[in-house]
């Protein structure tokens, strides 16, 4: 009966010589790849040694990069602050430097695109991190492109994949498809509804209720019974003459104002305020 010492140098042995066999055929296929066979005669392994490493190198940067997640591989895209120069309404302070802005004239410069508020000087020191806020986007067209995809919050302006889609749905039989023009009146009218916001209705009221569900519980129910309230007002319109809109406008400015807001942003706002108040009452009783 073998000794357990002959057992492990036949099992190292056998070991060595499944490795040669591999390593053999490993520089057989390389040396196939590379059209370099060289005969019945191997060359020596100083000659095989920088190819396999090479190959093993590349091998090695195929599979990380193959295994690298999507997210990984897309770039990340910077945004440069749109600045312009600004006159703020009453005291300011840099968001920059956290410092007093001097002056009563054109104190510092806004973005225009996400709103931040900076010194003149402090401007080239800001980092390329501008997230654009829909607030400040006033079109779709004739916008920066990485403004519009940031501001949406989307890979690709929603426009490119709203237009594909309908041509591709109907219109890729179309005779003279790309090469004849439409009637621009039909274009400017389609432009005007995209930049003014053209959405589905439930994707909005799925939007306003997911907001809603955010609220503290005290401010959701207050918010509820004040809306049932309004709700029940407008239904009296032909006494009162107060409508949904016509109490939007009074109500917006009050419930929407958001904390810190200087008055030229507040200004701003007051369109979208009673847009929001409106859609609340009009539909109190399916957001509540």
């Amino acid at each position: 009966m073998p000794s357990r010492e002959s057992y492990e140098v036949h099992k190292e042995e056998k070991s060595l010589v499944q490795k040669a066999k591999r390593e053999a055929n490993q520089e057989d296929i390389l040396a196939a790849a590379l059209v370099m066979r060289m005969g019945p005669q191997k060359p020596p392994a100083t000659f095989w040694q920088p190819l396999k490493l090479f190959a093993y190198s590349q091998l090695t940067s195929l599979v990380r990069r193959a295994t690298l997640k999507e997210n990984e591989r897309t770039p990340k895209s910077e945004k440069v602050h749109n600045f312009k120069v600004h006159t703020f309404r009453g005291p300011h302070w840099c968001e920059h430097c956290a410092n007093f802005m001097w002056g009563l004239m054109a104190q510092g410069v806004k973005c225009a695109d996400c709103g931040l508020n900076v010194h003149k000087q402090c401007s080239s020191l800001v980092p390329n991190d501008c997230k654009p806020d829909l607030r400040h986007i006033r079109k779709v067209y004739s916008c920066d492109l990485t403004t519009l995809v940031k501001a949406h919050n989307t890979a690709r302006p929603m426009v490119v994949d709203m237009c594909i889609r309908e041509i591709e749905s109907r219109g890729l039989k179309s005779e003279g498809l790309y090469r004849i023009s439409g009637f621009s009146d039909s274009l400017e009218e389609v432009k005007m509804a995209f930049d003014k916001e053209l959405t589905d209705p439930e994707k909005k009221l799925e939007a306003f209720r997911e907001a809603l569900a955010l609220l503290p519980s005290s401010h959701s129910e207050t918010l509820k019974y004040l809306m049932a309230h309004l709700k029940r007002v407008t239904q009296n319109e032909k006494f009162n003459l107060m409508n949904a809109e016509n109490l939007a406008i009074v109500f917006g400015p009050t419930l929407m104002r958001g904390p810190n807001l200087d008055a030229m942003t507040a200004l701003n706002d007051i369109r979208y305020q009673r847009q929001v108040v409106e859609v609340l009452i009009k539909n109190e009783d399916t957001l509540f």
